[in-house]
This record gives structure tokens, sequence and C-alpha cells, in this order.
């Protein structure tokens, strides 16, 4: 799979057009292999991306924590 910039919207858009796909029975069973391959890297993908900013947010509130607040000096 080619690295392709896309939000983690627009991944969850596109694998629930292709569930939905499935579901339906619109896909050929030619063509259901790649459908089921490109939704795992949708899949990865979110997951990564949840992953990654579940650490971030992490990161920032443990800095906060770890501020110090000085009294007012005048």
């Amino acid at each position: 799979m080619s690295k392709i910039k896309l939000s983690y919207k627009e991944a969850i858009t596109e694998l629930n057009q292709i569930v939905s796909k499935i579901e339906s029975e619109e896909v050929e069973v030619d063509d259901l292999l790649s459908q089921v391959n490109r939704a795992t890297s949708l899949i990865k993908f979110c997951k990564n991306k949840l992953h990654g900013t579940q650490k971030e947010i992490k990161d920032a509130l443990e800095e906060l924590n770890d501020l110090s607040i000085e009294p007012n000096q005048d």
C-alpha cells in the first residue's frame, strides 16, 4: 500500500463503505480479497492513529502535572 495522507475520518468513512458493500453483497468474489486487504490496512491505520493520539494526550497531561505554580512576585 502506498503512503497516502489520510485522515482518521477519511479512513473510517472508507472502511464503513467497504463493510457496507460486503454486507450488501455488492462486492464481486474476484474483488473480495482486495477489499478485505484494504479494510485490514485501514483498521491498522486507525488503530495506530488512536494509539498515537492517546500517547500524545497522556504526555501532554503529564507535562501539565509536572508544571509547578509559582506565587505572584510583585
